[in-house]
């Protein structure tokens, strides 16, 4: 879901938008200090029941839905913001955890802000402003490869008057035909971008793990990608974002073993 993140001490530093956090584990929960602490309770999504989700999956007729319930059951899904999931997810294409998180490192390093907060300092996700400065070959020397050009197209348009928080307002349908149209935005981006930048627990991104779980978990016999989300959202409804997350951390988890 993030990629901003780092170990710290005996937990992990969490950096969103301006703002960063501490959380580690004590006992058997987790505790957040950070000095925007409302922030980070509805980044956390802390107020949302995901009792009901759970209990709609262990009552789903599939085993390995209930399974992969058991096992990632205290996933929340992170209420981020949609422009930062938009340039985070267009560089994530066809890319490793490793590469994006030094790529936006190395952009909010040179083009955010440097700030400091009871753990030492950090930098701010980049600013649009200095963004809109720079060329292809300035994006390709953050790592960002050929997707230098979705990020260029993406800064004027927003320039231009695209908003990201107007499409808040529409619903999932509406504001998945308007992140396609996008130069750099597909079905999974697009369904990435619903799900962790718009809360969207309506959309079911679709990738490499996805797409092995619906063949061999599910037994399915579609290939086109968009349809395969359309598949999953017709079966898990309201809650397909979460149990998505579910299966990936279940067959991620089986394949590590």
């Amino acid at each position: 879901q993030i990629f901003r993140y780092e170990n710290y001490l005996d937990g992990y530093r969490v950096f969103s938008l301006d703002k960063e956090c501490f959380l580690k584990n004590d006992g058997n929960k987790v505790v957040i200090y950070s000095d925007d602490i409302d922030y980070f309770y509805s980044y956390f999504n802390l107020d949302y029941d995901y009792e009901k989700v759970y209990n709609f999956a262990q009552n789903y007729d599939n085993e390995f839905v209930k399974l992969s319930s058991k096992l990632g059951k205290g996933i929340r899904i992170l209420k981020q913001n949609a422009l930062e999931m938009v340039i985070s997810f267009m560089i994530s294409q066809n890319n490793n955890i490793p590469k994006i998180t030094k790529s936006l490192n190395y952009l909010s390093q040179n083009y955010g802000q440097k700030r400091n907060s009871a753990r030492g300092e950090y930098f701010t996700f980049c600013d649009v402003k200095n963004l809109s400065k720079l060329t292809e070959d300035d994006f390709k020397k953050a790592g960002v490869g050929y997707r230098a050009s979705y990020l260029v197209n993406l800064i004027k348009e927003i320039e231009n008057g695209l908003d990201f928080n107007s499409y808040n307002s529409l619903s999932t349908v509406e504001l998945y035909q308007k992140l396609i149209k996008i130069k750099g935005i597909g079905d999974k981006v697009a369904n990435c971008i619903l799900l962790f930048g718009y809360n969207r627990y309506d959309s079911f991104p679709v990738d490499v793990w996805t797409y092995k779980i619906y063949k061999e978990d599910f037994k399915g016999t579609l290939e086109n990608r968009a349809k395969i989300t359309e598949y999953f959202i017709n079966e898990f409804k309201e809650y397909s974002g979460i149990i998505q997350q579910y299966l990936f951390y279940y067959k991620r988890s089986l394949q590590n073993k």
